[in-house]
Order: C-alpha cells, then sequence, then structure tokens
C-alpha cells in the first residue's frame, strides 16, 4: 500500500536539489502540496544539475538567516509536514578555519531551530510533524570534516530534544540519518573511481542511496504509520554503519 498525503501542506527546506527534491518530489507525487525554499534565485535550479522544481512552489529562503526565515512568508495557510533538508560542506580543511566551521554549523544546525520555531504555531494547530535530514557522519568521525559532524551530531540531538519538547503539543519530531547518497554534494566520492569502489566495498547492499531512498523514510516518519514514533533518528544507509 502507498501513502496518501492528498490535502496536505508540506514545506521542505533545502528541497531544490539533491535529497531534499527527492522528498518534495515523494510528497507531491502522493498529493501532497509541497513548496521548496531554496538560497538562490529560481532560476538558478535546473535539472542538468538535479533540480526539478516542476510542481513545487518555490521560495528564495535562505534558512541560515534566522531574520530571513522569520521575515519569510507561509507558503500556505497552515502547515503539515516541515522537512529540514538543509545541508552543507566544505572540502579541503575549510572546516578547520573558524569561519568555515560558523558557516557549515549555521546552514547544518541552527538553521533547523530557527526553521522549527517558525512553523511550530502552524504544525501544533495541524496536528502536523517535523523530519530532520542528519547523517551517518552523526555516528563516527569524519576526518577533514569536523564541523559536517558535530552539526550531524548535533541535528540527531535536537531532534531527540524536540521530540520530547513538543509531544504533549500533539508535534512529532524524527530525522532521517543517509548514508552515501549520489548527490552533487557527494560528487568529491562519486565521481572518484578509487573512493566509489572503496566506499561500495563498505556498504552491505553494494549500492549508493538514493534521494527516493531517503524519500521513503521521511514518508514513513510522517505519516500516520509513525503516530507513536517521536524523537527517533531512522538511519537509511544500505548497512553502511553496521
Amino acid at each position: 500500500m502507498d501513502l496518501d498525503f492528498t490535502g496536505k501542506r508540506v514545506l521542505v527546506v533545502g528541497g531544490t536539489s539533491g535529497i531534499g527534491n527527492g522528498i518534495a518530489h515523494g510528497f507531491r507525487t502522493r498529493g501532497a502540496q509541497v513548496a521548496v525554499w531554496g538560497t538562490r534565485p529560481q532560476d538558478d535550479y535546473r535539472k542538468e544539475d538535479g533540480s526539478d522544481l516542476e510542481g513545487l512552489t518555490f521560495h528564495q529562503v535562505d534558512a541560515s538567516d534566522s531574520a530571513a526565515v522569520e521575515a519569510a512568508p507561509s507558503p500556505f495557510d497552515g502547515l503539515d509536514v516541515l522537512v529540514l533538508a538543509q545541508g552543507t560542506v566544505l572540502y579541503r580543511k575549510g572546516e578547520f578555519e573558524m569561519d568555515g566551521f560558523r558557516k557549515v554549523v549555521g546552514v547544518n544546525l541552527d538553521s533547523l531551530m530557527a526553521c522549527s520555531m517558525r512553523f511550530l504555531d502552524d504544525l501544533k494547530s495541524s496536528g502536523g510533524n517535523i523530519v530532520t535530514i542528519s547523517s551517518t557522519a552523526a555516528f563516527h568521525a569524519t576526518r577533514g570534516n569536523p564541523a559536517y559532524n558535530a552539526s550531524k551530531a548535533g541535528a540527531v540531538a535536537l531532534t531527540r530534544t524536540l521530540g520530547q519538547a513538543w509531544a504533549t503539543d500533539g508535534v512529532r519530531v524524527n530525522g532521517v540519518a543517509p548514508g552515501l547518497v549520489a548527490t552533487k554534494l557527494t560528487k568529491v566520492t562519486t565521481d572518484n573511481p578509487d573512493r566509489l569502489a572503496a566506499s561500495l566495498r563498505g556498504i552491505p547492499l553494494n549500492r549508493l542511496g538514493t534521494p527516493e531512498d531517503m524519500a521513503g523514510a521521511v514518508l514513513f516518519l510522517a505519516s500516520p504509520l509513525a503516530s507513536y514514533i517521536t524523537g527517533q533518528t531512522l538511519i537509511v544507509d544500505g548497512g553502511l554503519t553496521l
């Protein structure tokens, strides 16, 4: 049985590309009204780069700017599901510089709280829920990326704490921790044959994850099938962390 989100109002922050875009279309194809936030103008998001905005309502909002989040218009007259899929990473030791460290934490962690607070009242009114997107990096070291690692671990902890804090308000908060997913953000690995082969050797299911794989987990957590689950982060990694 497939899930039906007909009539549900969904906002996917970071839904313009990659995992977030796959999640947005997962909801759209199941009947939801879906809005996405991206940091750049709409014309900058092209299908050839992995961005498909067809059927989605787009708003340009920099989620790492808490003032911009507060000022952003509501995409609908209420909200049923808030998916927080925004994320960034810096390579070549950029996260060992404080400016780089703060930038990554600002996007990957601080903005989760800002967006959650922005739409909390709407979610209380609808009995809705939040799904955060973290990473399996939350559960192991990631050489060269201290800010990415710390921010993703923080996202798991934030999900747990908000799930407890808002349960009595009828708002569930859960998360998905993807493993290695083929997106623009992971091209440094997926476009390097040696790195890709080494990565696949560590994945028992012997393939990369897809945005659609992550969408399936998010759809479950946002559905009535998960009505007794809150504060949890579901690892979706093909067995990578086993």
